[in-house]
């Protein structure tokens, strides 16, 4: 009689097949990976020679914009692509037939968790390194620590709210609009896209009510020339996980292994229904 595998090894297994998964989605990895990369060539090509004043001191818009959108990119890869595929698997059905199987029934949950968040180490990866080797990004060893940290604490929480999201919409069509229109509208107000001086009050109040801003801002300072290492932002980071708690308990509560009655079938489903 053959060993069951582990508990590592099936969740391996299944991180390694939603990655293969998402590499043969051109679209998810264009949106992902390749637009935040762009965006980045193209706001410093605008702005790139401009300088960035702020109380700790003055640094180069080209920095700003490296950490901004990596921070940008791994709420995406982790928040957004989650709301969007959770809730297609759903109403394909293939959940449902997944939880059937005598095969824990998160394994395959965690692997998509797991794979957001490689993606998500890929794309911070890849846009540090373009703002190295093109934009003077200065790495500090003694702040990496804080890198990592604050990168894990974000995609968790991101993580964690994206399957709050996949939870809560009725369909794969709903969940992308949702997910767009809160990750988008969100990366204006939090100091992404641009830096806000003198910004309408109820503007600084919203971006502070939300995770977003404080995660670019705590990434930010970890590549910022006038913060001293170690560079941890104790105070955002705490914040950032309180939201991912919020997350994960709406995803406990709400999540369902079923497709709504509302949701369009695949073609496979639709074939098997009518046959």
């Amino acid at each position: 009689m053959s060993e069951f595998p582990s508990t590592g090894r099936l969740l391996a297994t299944q991180t390694r097949y939603q990655l293969v998964s998402f590499w043969r989605i051109p679209v998810a990895m264009f949106f992902t990976l390749g637009l935040p990369l762009i965006m980045l060539v193209l706001f410093n090509a605008l702005f790139g020679n401009s300088t960035i004043v702020t109380p700790e001191g003055s640094w180069s818009t080209r920095q700003f914009y490296t950490g901004a959108l990596a921070a940008f990119t791994a709420a995406s890869a982790t928040f957004t692509n989650l709301a969007n595929m959770v809730p297609i698997r759903r109403d394909e059905g293939v959940l449902k037939r997944w939880r059937g199987t005598p095969l824990p029934t998160w394994t395959y949950i965690g692997g998509f968790i797991c794979s957001a968040i490689v993606i998500a180490f890929v794309g911070v990866s890849l846009m540090v390194t373009l703002g190295v080797v093109a934009y003077d990004l200065q790495i500090d060893a003694a702040k990496m620590p804080a890198a990592f940290v604050t990168f894990l604490v974000g995609v968790a929480s991101f993580a964690a709210l994206g399957m709050a999201l996949a939870s809560l919409v009725k369909s794969a069509t709903s969940a992308s609009a949702a997910a767009n229109a809160i990750i988008l509208p969100l990366a204006f107000v939090s100091n992404i896209f641009i830096q806000l001086d003198d910004a309408p009050r109820w503007i600084e109040v919203f971006g502070n009510l939300f995770p977003l801003k404080p995660f670019a801002e705590a990434f930010q300072a970890c590549f910022t020339p006038f913060v001293e290492a170690p560079a941890f932002q104790w105070d955002k980071l705490a914040f950032i996980a309180a939201w991912g708690v919020v997350g994960l308990v709406v995803a406990l509560r709400k999540f369902t292994w079923e497709p709504s009655g509302s949701a369009p079938r695949s073609r496979r489903a639709r074939r098997a229904a009518t046959s």
